[in-house]
């Protein structure tokens, strides 16, 4: 099976991973991880969002192989990876439905005021889903560039509020 975590920024995404992964013992995809580890580093001034989009894309492609040899080894996927447009879910359904594998939607919907504290805690303590530290800047546009679920992506999700 194939969770696929649903958020904006800050709404608990990698932190609910985890619980789920104890709860399924799946493997958890968490993209800000791969994208501090793989590319980060390798970022100018002049790379923009084209440069990560086409980033996410390639290591995504990776995700799905690993994410069929994990199916065959009965192990459930944890993907935490933005999903913050639908075109971007579609993309892991309509994987899904090509493999015969299970989906299961967890939208996290907690409000803008609590995940802007979370994101300033966060950056500050620097803990255990830190990564890499969020900008109000960067805050701000991912509040405009998320895309909440449809109705019809809700009717079988799991729901998750404040």
């Amino acid at each position: 099976m194939i969770h696929l975590l649903v958020g904006n920024t800050g709404a608990g995404k990698s932190t609910y991973a985890n619980s789920l992964k104890s709860d399924t013992k799946g493997i958890i995809f968490t993209l800000d991880k791969w994208n501090k580890v793989l590319f980060l580093d390798d970022k100018t001034e002049k790379d923009g969002l084209d440069w990560f989009l086409e980033r996410i894309e390639r290591s995504e492609l990776l995700m799905q192989d690993l994410i069929l040899q994990l199916e065959n080894a009965k192990v459930d996927s944890i993907l935490d990876v933005g999903l913050s447009k639908f075109s971007h879910r579609e993309k892991y359904r309509k994987f899904a439905e090509e493999n015969n594998l299970e989906v299961k939607i967890h939208f996290l919907d907690i409000s803008k005021e609590i995940r802007k504290e979370r994101i300033l805690k966060r950056n500050l303590e620097k803990g255990e889903t830190f990564e890499f530290e969020v900008s109000e800047n960067d805050f701000e546009f991912m509040e405009k560039w998320f895309e909440g679920p449809t109705d019809s992506e809700l009717e079988k999700a799991i729901i998750i509020k404040e």
